[in-house]
């Protein structure tokens, strides 16, 4: 059984973190470590629960599940085609793809044009050629690794190691005070846990297996077993990267909160130390870390989204799906990050439990054979509570306040252990019956 060699491992690994490292990745570590202050170290500890541990549970268990597709069935054939479009819609086309162009438009554009410029005129432009050559690769997925893996990864991650640099000789007034929502370590461990879901990336997990077998399968590897023992080590390869930048951009992040307290974002809280450290030339290493993390990110999810929906539909060749993305993508981007930002919070709030509990009872799978019910029940359970629970939300109500760790955002979290019970006790009476 041909195995990946270790410099193919290495850049398969490399290509599967440049397909996760994009906007949200850069914007969020600096945002929750600079109004984290003092907690950022326990609030980058829950985000590392759930945007670095979720992203990497879940390339392992869709890896050994067979695919999304598969693991979805485990719930209803009809759960597992509509929740699979909607993941990949999320991760692809309405919210992820169109967020790399509008982020990497806003740190790399109007810090160079005057007050005065057509801002919205630079911007369709911009988008334009950021998506005509994002395309252009993406028509090649089985490329990626030679593309993604050698050349643009070791660039980001090196314009990323200069800025940590920069802040560890010259750390400016040192770390502020612990904001609103981060007070204590539970708080801060909770509030970085929930923030890690606007990386997207415990979804994207979830649709980054196409590209990656294929990546693998182009290497020479065909077995099966062996395709997916390359994506579980590339998937730990992955993580151990994001792990590492996001201690970087955490630190970088907590040091301009102290100096330059309360950013508008995560963006801003970068641009600030960066022009600090560096002057003008900060902004354009800054803008460089945006485009190239962005351009990764949005060329592995066209080739991901082509992909699948060229597999669920092949009247519409995988090239065509491609473009169709890409142009839907780019009208979306010049709606601006704010509004991007807007709509993705509620949606990931409502999906996120829904697939982390998809995660994990794929490792549970070894003891819930024969046990139909449990997947059905735990999912309808969880799905329902994150729903009610986001609707509350944006309504601003306080009906569900009563429930256990509902202070925390995590109230979801016992209707999906009830689900379980519900689905153990439903499976045991089928089978005496």
């Amino acid at each position: 059984m041909k195995q990946l060699k270790s410099r193919d491992l290495l850049l398969v690994g490399f290509t599967l973190f440049s397909m996760f490292f994009g906007a949200g990745n850069l914007i969020f570590p600096p945002n929750i470590a600079a109004q984290a202050g003092t907690m950022t170290w326990f609030a980058m500890l829950g985000m590392t629960l759930s945007a670095v541990g979720l992203p990497v549970l879940g390339i392992i268990a869709v890896a050994r599940s067979g695919g999304l597709d598969v693991l979805g069935g485990r719930v209803h054939p009809l759960f597992a085609k509509i929740f699979t479009v909607i993941a990949y819609l999320a991760i692809g086309p309405c919210l992820a793809i169109p967020r790399t162009a509008s982020t990497s438009f806003e740190m790399a554009v109007p810090p160079f044009v005057g007050g005065d410029a057509p801002i919205a005129v630079y911007q369709l432009i911009y988008s334009l050629v950021f998506f005509v050559l994002a395309l252009i690769v993406a028509l090649r997925p089985e490329k990626l690794t030679d593309r993604l893996g050698k050349i643009m990864c070791p660039i980001l991650i090196a314009l990323i190691v200069i800025t940590f640099v920069g802040c560890v000789i010259n750390p400016l007034e040192g770390y502020g005070a612990a904001g609103a929502g981060y007070e204590t370590p539970v708080q801060a461990v909770s509030t970085g846990f929930l923030a890690g879901y606007n990386t997207m990336d415990t979804i994207a997990a979830l649709v980054f297996g196409i590209i990656i077998s294929l990546n693998i399968r182009a290497r020479g590897v065909e077995e099966d077993r062996a395709v997916v023992r390359g994506a579980v080590r590339a998937g730990i390869i992955a993580g151990v990267l994001l792990f590492v930048i996001y201690s970087m951009l955490a630190h970088i992040g907590a040091l301009s909160g102290g100096a330059f307290p309360n950013p508008e974002n995560g963006a801003q809280a970068l641009t600030n130390i960066v022009a600090a450290l560096f002057g003008r030339l900060g902004n354009v290493l800054l803008a460089a870390i945006f485009v190239i993390a962005c351009f990764n990110v949005c060329v592995g999810l066209i080739c991901s989204c082509g992909e699948y929906f060229n597999s669920i539909c092949p009247k519409l060749s995988y090239r065509a799906w491609a473009v169709l993305f890409a142009v839907v993508s780019m009208v979306l981007a010049n709606a601006g990050l704010n509004q991007i930002l807007a709509v993705s919070g509620p949606v990931l709030n409502m999906i996120y439990p829904v697939v982390i509990m998809l995660i994990l009872l794929a490792y549970a799978q070894p003891w819930l054979e024969g046990r139909r019910m449990v997947y059905p029940m735990t999912i309808l359970f969880t799905g329902v509570a994150s729903i009610l629970f986001e609707v509350q939300r944006l309504l601003k109500l306080e009906i569900l306040n009563g429930m256990p760790l509902a202070e925390l955002n995590l109230g979801w979290i016992l209707p999906a252990a009830v689900g379980v019970i519900v689905g153990l006790i439903l499976s045991g009476k089928k089978a005496e019956a």
